[in-house]
């Protein structure tokens, strides 16, 4: 929480799914490390509580969008008003899959939501970023792309994808641009509140450290990777998870 991350003043970020705990949380911190930031989330309501949270003054502004398609994710990046150093797309969709063979809404909604955005503003970022620096994509994958998530299959592949999707634009985007991803699990935030009261002693069970994340200690390795601290990294997943994934 009093970490300092260096190499953001005035640089101009953007966060979807800015609304979010973990968006907020990384926000917060990058506002504080100076940066310019630009919020991006589909619900209006939380997007303006969010901004009044934070504080930030005329360095931060926000933008709705439900970025359903290329032409929204561009006009989302547009809405920053100048270059970007970096993009931090943590939006997504957390939804049960019941696996129906009639019905195959929630397959395709988690692969919009959750994959084809980040493709969509990855992109866009190419011709918008600032292109006097060494600039930085963030994405959101998911303890999910490893182990699996009961009952959510769709989401899993598709924050699988987004670690495939990491590892190509690294290669793709080198050396202008450094791309990684980080993979929470077990993080508390308003969107695996359902899932911890359905089973939250068993996933905390698996858990080394015996309990859940916080959205902020997510949010510092995002801000790490986005500082002049991680000039050597890119095309890696951090996983953000108490240690269990070694479990």
């Amino acid at each position: 929480m009093g970490i300092t991350f260096g190499g953001m003043e005035d640089r101009q970020i953007v966060i979807t799914g800015g609304a979010g705990g973990i968006g907020q949380a990384c926000a917060r911190q990058l506002l504080q490390a100076g940066a310019r930031v630009l919020l991006v989330d589909v619900d209006a309501a939380r997007l303006a509580a969010a901004q009044q949270a934070l504080e930030g003054g005329d360095r931060l502004s926000v933008h709705v969008s439900l970025i359903a398609n290329a032409q929204q994710a561009a006009q989302c990046l547009d809405a920053a008003g100048r270059p970007i150093y970096a993009l931090i797309h943590m939006a997504g969709l957390f939804e049960p899959d019941p696996l129906d063979p009639e019905d195959h809404s929630a397959y395709d909604r988690a692969m919009s939501s959750n994959l084809h955005n980040g493709y969509d503003l990855a992109v866009a970022f190419q011709s918008r970023r600032d292109a006097s620096v060494v600039s930085r994509i963030v994405f959101c994958s998911s303890g999910a792309f490893r182990r699996g998530s009961p009952g959510r299959v769709a989401y899993s592949v598709a924050k699988a994808g987004v670690v495939g999707l990491t590892r190509a634009l690294s290669r793709q985007f080198a050396p202008h641009t450094l791309v990684n991803a980080v993979a929470p699990n077990a993080i508390a935030t308003p969107m695996t509140e359902t899932v911890f009261q359905e089973r939250g002693e068993a996933i905390r069970s698996i858990i080394p450290l015996g309990r859940f994340g916080q959205a902020h200690e997510t949010a510092s390795v995002v801000s790490f990777l986005c500082s002049e601290g991680a000039t050597y990294i890119t095309g890696q997943t951090i996983n953000i998870d108490g240690g269990a994934a070694n479990s």
